[in-house]
Protein backbone atom coordinates (compact mmCIF):
# COMPACT_ATOMS: atom_id res chain seq x y z
CA UNK A 1 0.00 0.00 0.00
CA UNK A 2 0.85 3.49 -0.90
CA UNK A 3 0.30 6.38 1.19
CA UNK A 4 -0.12 10.01 -1.04
CA UNK A 5 -0.65 13.18 0.59
CA UNK A 6 -2.34 16.06 -1.10
CA UNK A 7 -3.77 19.09 -0.16
CA UNK A 8 -7.81 18.88 0.12
CA UNK A 9 -9.02 20.85 -2.77
CA UNK A 10 -10.85 19.18 -5.20
CA UNK A 11 -8.26 20.15 -8.08
CA UNK A 12 -5.43 17.96 -5.63
CA UNK A 13 -7.53 15.64 -4.70
CA UNK A 14 -8.26 14.96 -9.14
CA UNK A 15 -4.12 15.56 -9.09
CA UNK A 16 -3.38 12.58 -6.39
CA UNK A 17 -6.23 10.32 -8.13
CA UNK A 18 -4.51 11.12 -11.62
CA UNK A 19 -1.22 9.95 -9.83
CA UNK A 20 -2.92 6.95 -7.97
CA UNK A 21 -4.07 5.14 -11.44
CA UNK A 22 -1.09 6.01 -13.04
CA UNK A 23 0.33 4.38 -10.59
CA UNK A 24 -2.09 1.39 -10.77
CA UNK A 25 -1.74 0.87 -14.24
CA UNK A 26 1.95 -0.10 -14.12
CA UNK A 27 2.10 -1.65 -10.57
CA UNK A 28 -0.98 -4.48 -10.38
CA UNK A 29 -2.18 -4.97 -7.16
CA UNK A 30 -1.38 -1.53 -5.88
CA UNK A 31 -3.57 -0.23 -2.68
CA UNK A 32 -3.41 3.67 -2.84
CA UNK A 33 -4.43 5.61 0.05
CA UNK A 34 -4.53 9.31 0.13
CA UNK A 35 -3.76 11.40 3.11
CA UNK A 36 -5.27 15.02 3.01
CA UNK A 37 -3.57 17.57 4.56
CA UNK A 38 -3.78 21.36 4.95
CA UNK A 39 -1.42 23.87 4.31
CA UNK A 40 -0.87 27.44 4.79
CA UNK A 41 -2.22 28.24 1.66
CA UNK A 42 -5.39 26.91 2.54
CA UNK A 43 -5.47 28.43 6.06
CA UNK A 44 -5.68 31.67 4.72
CA UNK A 45 -7.38 32.26 1.33
CA UNK A 46 -7.75 36.20 1.35
CA UNK A 47 -4.01 37.60 1.47
CA UNK A 48 -1.88 37.36 -1.54
CA UNK A 49 0.37 34.66 -1.80
CA UNK A 50 3.61 36.71 -1.51
CA UNK A 51 1.83 37.96 1.06
CA UNK A 52 2.20 34.83 3.20
CA UNK A 53 5.41 33.52 2.14
CA UNK A 54 4.77 33.40 -1.80
CA UNK A 55 6.45 29.46 -3.40
CA UNK A 56 5.88 26.58 -1.15
CA UNK A 57 2.65 27.70 0.86
CA UNK A 58 0.98 25.15 -0.97
CA UNK A 59 3.75 22.28 -0.26
CA UNK A 60 5.90 22.32 2.83
CA UNK A 61 2.55 20.77 5.13
CA UNK A 62 2.40 18.02 2.06
CA UNK A 63 6.28 17.44 2.13
CA UNK A 64 6.16 17.39 5.87
CA UNK A 65 3.98 14.51 5.64
CA UNK A 66 6.00 12.44 3.61
CA UNK A 67 9.28 13.22 5.82
CA UNK A 68 7.20 12.31 9.21
CA UNK A 69 6.15 8.65 7.55
CA UNK A 70 2.48 9.72 7.75
CA UNK A 71 2.76 9.49 3.67
CA UNK A 72 5.02 7.55 1.24
CA UNK A 73 4.48 10.45 -1.88
CA UNK A 74 3.43 13.85 -2.29
CA UNK A 75 1.77 15.40 -5.27
CA UNK A 76 2.01 18.67 -6.13
CA UNK A 77 0.89 20.99 -8.91
CA UNK A 78 4.68 21.72 -9.92
CA UNK A 79 4.09 25.44 -10.27
CA UNK A 80 4.14 25.56 -6.41
CA UNK A 81 7.31 24.13 -5.66
CA UNK A 82 9.83 26.11 -5.33
CA UNK A 83 12.35 26.48 -8.08
CA UNK A 84 16.02 26.43 -6.00
CA UNK A 85 17.47 23.18 -5.26
CA UNK A 86 18.04 25.26 -2.06
CA UNK A 87 14.64 24.82 -1.05
CA UNK A 88 14.34 21.01 -1.73
CA UNK A 89 13.90 19.64 1.68
CA UNK A 90 16.81 17.15 2.60
CA UNK A 91 15.69 13.18 2.34
CA UNK A 92 13.07 14.23 -0.78
CA UNK A 93 13.57 13.78 -4.56
CA UNK A 94 10.98 14.72 -7.52
CA UNK A 95 10.74 10.70 -8.40
CA UNK A 96 8.37 11.83 -11.35
CA UNK A 97 6.56 14.43 -13.32
CA UNK A 98 3.81 13.10 -15.34
CA UNK A 99 2.68 13.80 -19.31
CA UNK A 100 1.47 17.48 -18.34
CA UNK A 101 -0.99 18.67 -19.21
CA UNK A 102 -2.43 22.07 -21.18
CA UNK A 103 0.22 24.79 -19.62
CA UNK A 104 -2.35 27.79 -20.77
CA UNK A 105 -3.93 30.37 -19.40
CA UNK A 106 -7.59 30.80 -19.87
CA UNK A 107 -9.94 33.93 -19.84
CA UNK A 108 -13.36 33.11 -17.77
CA UNK A 109 -15.95 35.76 -18.62
CA UNK A 110 -14.82 37.30 -21.90
CA UNK A 111 -12.54 37.15 -24.50
CA UNK A 112 -9.81 39.63 -24.33
CA UNK A 113 -10.93 41.87 -27.39
CA UNK A 114 -14.36 41.81 -26.05
CA UNK A 115 -13.59 43.59 -22.60
CA UNK A 116 -14.93 46.79 -23.18
CA UNK A 117 -12.01 49.96 -22.61
CA UNK A 118 -11.77 49.91 -18.59
CA UNK A 119 -12.83 46.73 -17.77
CA UNK A 120 -11.70 44.57 -14.51
CA UNK A 121 -9.97 41.66 -14.69
CA UNK A 122 -9.63 40.05 -11.40
CA UNK A 123 -6.40 37.69 -10.80
CA UNK A 124 -4.04 37.17 -7.64
CA UNK A 125 -1.12 36.92 -10.47
CA UNK A 126 1.43 39.62 -10.74
CA UNK A 127 2.47 37.43 -13.81
CA UNK A 128 -0.98 37.42 -15.31
CA UNK A 129 -1.51 41.74 -14.91
CA UNK A 130 1.45 42.62 -16.37
CA UNK A 131 1.45 40.77 -19.49
CA UNK A 132 -2.31 41.97 -19.65
CA UNK A 133 -1.83 45.10 -19.27
CA UNK A 134 0.93 45.03 -21.89
CA UNK A 135 -1.05 44.03 -24.32
CA UNK A 136 -3.99 45.98 -23.24
CA UNK A 137 -3.11 49.32 -21.12
CA UNK A 138 -6.30 50.58 -20.48
CA UNK A 139 -7.59 47.25 -18.26
CA UNK A 140 -7.63 47.90 -14.14
CA UNK A 141 -7.04 44.52 -12.26
CA UNK A 142 -8.49 43.44 -8.76
CA UNK A 143 -6.77 40.66 -6.15
CA UNK A 144 -8.77 37.51 -6.92
CA UNK A 145 -7.47 33.95 -4.98
CA UNK A 146 -9.70 30.73 -3.77
CA UNK A 147 -10.12 27.25 -5.65
CA UNK A 148 -11.40 27.25 -9.24
CA UNK A 149 -15.00 26.79 -8.40
CA UNK A 150 -14.90 30.26 -5.80
CA UNK A 151 -12.93 31.74 -8.87
CA UNK A 152 -15.25 30.95 -11.51
CA UNK A 153 -18.25 31.85 -8.85
CA UNK A 154 -17.11 35.69 -9.02
CA UNK A 155 -16.63 35.70 -12.55
CA UNK A 156 -19.30 37.39 -13.35
CA UNK A 157 -18.70 40.20 -11.03
CA UNK A 158 -15.75 41.18 -13.43
CA UNK A 159 -15.00 41.37 -16.80
CA UNK A 160 -13.10 38.56 -16.66
CA UNK A 161 -10.91 36.46 -14.59
CA UNK A 162 -7.98 34.21 -15.67
CA UNK A 163 -7.91 30.81 -14.22
CA UNK A 164 -5.07 27.61 -15.42
CA UNK A 165 -6.57 25.82 -18.68
CA UNK A 166 -5.04 22.57 -17.03
CA UNK A 167 -7.26 23.17 -13.65
CA UNK A 168 -10.35 23.71 -15.46
CA UNK A 169 -9.91 20.68 -17.64
CA UNK A 170 -9.33 18.05 -15.13
CA UNK A 171 -12.51 19.24 -13.27
CA UNK A 172 -14.35 19.06 -16.32
CA UNK A 173 -15.11 22.93 -16.64
CA UNK A 174 -13.52 24.01 -19.51
CA UNK A 175 -17.06 24.97 -20.87
CA UNK A 176 -16.73 27.79 -19.14
CA UNK A 177 -13.47 29.30 -20.89
CA UNK A 178 -14.26 32.51 -23.39
CA UNK A 179 -10.69 32.20 -24.53
CA UNK A 180 -7.53 30.07 -24.33
CA UNK A 181 -4.14 33.10 -24.07
CA UNK A 182 -1.63 31.41 -26.40
CA UNK A 183 1.91 31.75 -24.80
CA UNK A 184 2.79 34.71 -27.44
CA UNK A 185 0.00 36.76 -25.36
CA UNK A 186 0.62 34.95 -22.02
CA UNK A 187 3.82 33.17 -20.83
CA UNK A 188 2.23 30.48 -18.78
CA UNK A 189 4.01 30.25 -14.98
CA UNK A 190 6.92 28.08 -14.75
CA UNK A 191 5.84 24.44 -14.60
CA UNK A 192 2.07 24.83 -15.31
CA UNK A 193 0.21 22.17 -16.01
CA UNK A 194 2.22 19.55 -14.77
CA UNK A 195 2.47 17.36 -11.87
CA UNK A 196 5.35 16.86 -9.62
CA UNK A 197 5.65 13.70 -7.62
CA UNK A 198 8.06 14.05 -4.46
CA UNK A 199 9.03 11.26 -2.21
CA UNK A 200 11.76 9.52 0.07
CA UNK A 201 14.71 8.04 -2.73
CA UNK A 202 13.75 4.30 -1.18
CA UNK A 203 10.58 4.98 -3.42
CA UNK A 204 11.86 6.57 -6.70
CA UNK A 205 12.46 3.41 -8.45
CA UNK A 206 8.70 2.60 -8.13
CA UNK A 207 7.72 5.98 -9.39
CA UNK A 208 9.68 5.82 -12.57
CA UNK A 209 7.10 3.88 -14.45
CA UNK A 210 5.16 6.77 -14.63
CA UNK A 211 7.87 9.66 -15.52
CA UNK A 212 7.41 11.55 -18.78
CA UNK A 213 10.49 12.14 -20.34
CA UNK A 214 9.23 15.23 -22.54
CA UNK A 215 7.20 16.97 -19.95
CA UNK A 216 10.83 16.42 -17.09
CA UNK A 217 12.86 18.66 -19.55
CA UNK A 218 10.50 20.96 -19.88
CA UNK A 219 9.85 21.73 -16.70
CA UNK A 220 13.51 21.26 -15.51
CA UNK A 221 14.49 23.95 -18.19
CA UNK A 222 11.69 26.46 -16.67
CA UNK A 223 12.74 25.85 -12.80
CA UNK A 224 16.29 26.54 -13.93
CA UNK A 225 15.13 29.77 -15.28
CA UNK A 226 13.26 30.41 -12.67
CA UNK A 227 15.93 29.37 -10.10
CA UNK A 228 18.47 30.95 -11.52
CA UNK A 229 16.43 34.45 -12.12
CA UNK A 230 16.24 34.49 -7.86
CA UNK A 231 12.34 34.84 -8.21
CA UNK A 232 9.14 33.80 -7.11
CA UNK A 233 5.55 33.53 -7.94
CA UNK A 234 5.79 37.21 -6.45
CA UNK A 235 7.68 38.01 -9.70
CA UNK A 236 6.05 39.04 -12.22
CA UNK A 237 7.74 36.40 -14.83
CA UNK A 238 6.88 33.03 -16.70
CA UNK A 239 8.53 31.01 -18.63
CA UNK A 240 6.93 28.09 -20.80
CA UNK A 241 9.24 25.19 -22.61
CA UNK A 242 8.11 23.61 -25.67
CA UNK A 243 10.19 20.65 -27.58
CA UNK A 244 9.94 20.03 -31.64
CA UNK A 245 9.17 16.67 -33.49
CA UNK A 246 13.02 16.60 -33.90
CA UNK A 247 13.85 16.82 -30.13
CA UNK A 248 15.05 20.44 -29.78
CA UNK A 249 13.53 22.96 -27.22
CA UNK A 250 12.37 26.50 -27.56
CA UNK A 251 12.35 28.33 -24.10
CA UNK A 252 10.01 31.54 -24.05
CA UNK A 253 10.09 33.80 -20.78
CA UNK A 254 8.63 36.53 -19.83
CA UNK A 255 10.19 39.18 -16.93
CA UNK A 256 8.66 42.76 -15.75
CA UNK A 257 9.62 45.23 -13.12
CA UNK A 258 7.57 45.37 -10.66
CA UNK A 259 5.11 47.95 -12.05
CA UNK A 260 4.61 46.56 -14.95
CA UNK A 261 6.34 49.48 -16.52
CA UNK A 262 9.03 47.70 -18.75
CA UNK A 263 8.08 44.08 -19.94
CA UNK A 264 11.22 42.26 -21.83
CA UNK A 265 10.76 39.26 -23.45
CA UNK A 266 13.11 36.70 -24.83
CA UNK A 267 13.57 33.26 -26.15
CA UNK A 268 16.68 30.60 -26.56
CA UNK A 269 17.07 26.87 -27.19
CA UNK A 270 16.06 25.55 -23.79
CA UNK A 271 19.55 26.78 -21.48
CA UNK A 272 17.44 28.34 -18.98
CA UNK A 273 20.59 29.61 -17.02
CA UNK A 274 21.67 31.62 -20.20
CA UNK A 275 18.01 33.02 -21.31
CA UNK A 276 17.40 33.97 -17.27
CA UNK A 277 21.00 35.51 -17.37
CA UNK A 278 20.94 37.56 -20.16
CA UNK A 279 17.29 38.80 -19.24
CA UNK A 280 18.61 39.99 -15.77
CA UNK A 281 21.24 42.21 -18.18
CA UNK A 282 18.95 43.29 -20.23
CA UNK A 283 17.03 44.25 -17.01
CA UNK A 284 19.86 45.91 -14.88
CA UNK A 285 20.55 47.85 -18.45
CA UNK A 286 16.75 49.38 -18.05
CA UNK A 287 17.16 49.83 -14.63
Amino acid sequence: MLRVATRGSALARWQAGHVADLLRAVHAGLVVEEVIVETAGDRNREAPISAIGGRGVFTKEVQAAVLDGRADLAVHSAKDLPSSLELQPDGLVIGAVPQRADARDALVGAALDDIAPGGTIATGSARRRVQLADRRPDLTFAELRGNVDTRIAKAPQFAAVVIAKAALDRLGRADVIAEVLEPAVMVPQVAQGALAVECRPEHASLLAAIEHGPSRRCVDAERSWLATLGGGCDVPAGAHATLDDDGSMRLRAVLSSPDGRIVLRDENDGDGVALAQRMLAAAEAFA
